[in-house]
C-alpha cells in the first residue's frame, strides 16, 4: 500500500505561526515533531511506500524533516508549481502508480492519537478497497461541529455528503447517530479512482493526464507550470466522491483532529490547574482558560479569561476562545494591505539553510544566514542592492565574478550591485554569517539566477 501524503495546504487558520512558506504541517508543535512527521511515522508500518505531493518550497522542508526521522520507507515526491486542490493532486499521484496499487490518501496536517484503533481502521479500509470501491473515513462526531463536512451513512454505504452545517443541523446530525465528520482521508486502488474521475470529472482527468505525461521524471516528478494551471481546481469530494456510486465509509473512532483552529490546537496541548496553556514564556496572575503561544517573548496576563494569544517575531494575534475561526479573515486583510506577513516568517527556510531578518528599513536590511555543510546558494546577481558579508562561524567560499576567496570567522567581503556571486559552505559545520544589504529595493525577487543546485 502506498501512502499519498498531501502537503499543499497553507494553514491560514493557524496564522501567525503558520505561513504559506511554513504551513502548519511543518511547524513542530508536538514534542519537537511536526504533523507531517507524525503522519509519516504512524503510516510507516502500514504502507511500504509513500508519495509526497507538495510545491517546490515545501519539498525542501519535507526532505529535511524526513531526514530527521529514522524510518525505512521508500519516499517519492511529486511537485506541483501551483495548487489545484485535492482531486488533481491525487490524480497525478495515481498516474505514477500501478492501477492495482492500493493507496492511502492522507492530509499531512491532521493529528491522530489512538494509533491502535487507527491501524484497525486502515486494515478494514484496505480489505474493502480490494473489492474495487472508494473508501472514505468517517470520524465519529464528539460534538456538533459546524466547521466540518458530514458523511451520512447506512452501514458501510454512503447515503450523502453534507456541507458544513448550521449549529442546529449539526446537532441533529450528531443525535441521528449515522452521520460522521468527513476526515479527508481515503483508500482505494489507483486505477479505480482514475476510472471514477474520468467518468465523473472527465476534464480534470484529461488535463491531469496531459500534465503527468509532460512532466519531468528525474529524482522526482515535476509538473510544468502551464500544464498544472490548465487543470480545473476541485476537491476530491466534489469531483468524485459525491458523484460516484462505489463509495463506502469506514467509521473511525481514532482520537482525530484536523487542528483547524487555535481552539482545536488548544485542546491538544497541556494546561495548568487554571486551564491556561503551559508555556515557559507565560506568566499568569488571576487568569483562567487562556491559550498563550509565544516564540520567544515573555507574555504576562492578569485578570483575563478565555483569550487566545499567539506571539511571533513579527505578528501578534489576540482573539477570544470560540472565535478563532475568524483568523482567516485576518489573513485576508493582511493580504489586502499588501503585507508579506501571510507568506513568510522573519526566519525563512531554504534548501541550503535559513535566513533570519534581524532589522530592515527602506534602504537597508540585515540578515543572519545559516548555510548547511556542503550546500551552496545559487550563482546570482542583484540589480538594486549591494551586500556586505561577515562570517561569524564556519568557513565560506565566496565567488565574485570568476574569483573565489576563502573567508574565515571575523572576516568580511563586499559584493557590488550587478556582480555575479555565490556562497558555499565547504565545511562540516554550519556556516553562520551576517549579511547587510544596502539599496533602493530590497525585495527577495531581486535575484537573477544563472546556476542553481536546486533547480529553482
Amino acid at each position: 500500500m502506498t501512502n499519498i501524503i498531501l502537503c499543499g495546504g497553507s494553514g491560514t487558520r493557524l496564522w501567525p505561526i503558520s505561513r504559506s512558506l511554513m504551513p502548519k504541517q511543518f511547524v513542530k508543535l508536538f514534542d519537537d515533531k511536526s504533523l507531517f512527521q507524525l503522519t509519516v511515522q504512524r503510516n510507516q508500518n502500514i504502507c511500504d511506500k509513500q508519495m509526497v505531493v507538495s510545491n517546490s518550497e515545501q519539498y525542501f522542508l519535507a526532505v529535511d524533516q524526513l531526514q530527521e526521522l529514522d524510518i525505512d520507507v521508500k519516499s517519492e515526491f511529486l511537485l506541483e508549481p501551483v495548487g489545484r486542490n485535492t482531486a488533481p493532486a491525487i490524480a497525478l499521484a495515481c498516474f505514477a502508480l500501478d492501477a492495482q496499487e492500493i493507496v492511502l490518501v492522507t492530509p499531512s496536517d491532521h493529528l491522530v492519537k489512538d494509533l491502535e484503533a487507527y491501524k484497525e481502521v486502515l486494515l478494514k479500509a484496505e480489505i474493502l478497497a480490494k473489492t474495487d470501491v472508494l473508501v472514505t473515513f468517517g470520524i465519529k462526531p464528539e460534538y456538533p461541529e459546524t466547521g466540518y463536512g458530514y458523511i451520512e451513512s447506512d452501514g458501510l454505504d454512503v447515503k450523502a455528503f453534507h456541507e458544513k452545517p448550521e449549529l442546529a443541523v449539526a446537532k441533529s446530525y450528531v443525535d441521528a447517530g449515522n452521520f460522521y465528520w468527513n476526515s479527508g482521508m481515503f483508500c482505494f486502488k489507483a486505477g479505480i479512482f482514475l476510472d471514477e474521475l474520468q467518468k465523473h470529472s472527465p476534464e480534470i482527468y484529461s488535463s491531469s493526464l496531459k500534465a503527468f505525461k509532460n512532466a519531468k521524471h528525474d529524482e522526482m516528478i515535476r509538473i510544468a507550470h502551464d500544464d498544472m494551471a490548465a487543470i480545473a481546481e476541485d476537491s476530491i469530494d466534489y469531483a468524485v466522491m459525491e458523484k460516484s456510486n462505489v463509495v463506502k465509509v469506514v467509521p473511525a473512532d481514532i482520537a482525530w483532529s484536523d487542528l483547524g483552529s487555535f481552539d482545536a490546537l488548544s485542546s491538544e496541548l497541556p494546561h495548568d490547574e487554571n486551564g491556561n496553556s503551559v508555556d515557559n514564556n507565560l506568566i499568569s496572575v488571576n487568569a483562567n482558560n487562556n491559550f498563550v503561544l509565544s516564540e520567544n517573548r515573555c507574555i504576562a496576563i492578569t485578570d483575563v479569561d478565555d483569550l487566545i494569544v499567539v506571539d511571533t517575531a513579527d505578528a501578534l494575534l489576540i482573539t477570544k476562545r470560540g472565535h478563532s475561526q475568524h483568523v482567516k479573515s485576518v489573513v485576508a486583510e493582511v493580504k489586502r494591505r499588501g503585507l508579506d506577513l501571510h507568506h513568510i516568517h522573519t526566519t525563512a527556510h531554504r534548501p541550503w539553510g535559513t535566513y533570519t531578518i534581524l532589522e530592515e528599513s527602506s534602504a537597508y536590511k540585515i540578515k543572519r544566514i545559516v548555510v548547511k555543510p556542503g550546500k551552496r546558494l545559487s550563482l546570482q546577481k542583484h540589480h538594486h542592492r549591494s551586500e556586505h558579508w561577515i562570517v561569524v562561524s564556519g568557513t565560506a567560499i565566496v565567488q565574485i565574478g570568476e574569483v573565489e576567496t576563502l573567508i574565515s570567522p571575523n572576516e568580511s567581503t563586499y559584493i557590488p550591485i550587478g556582480s555575479k556571486h555565490r556562497l558555499t559552505n565547504p565545511g562540516k559545520i554550519d556556516l553562520v554569517m551576517i549579511e547587510a544589504q544596502v539599496g533602493e529595493y530590497l525585495g527577495e525577487d531581486d535575484i537573477v539566477r544563472f546556476d542553481d543546485d536546486f533547480k529553482r
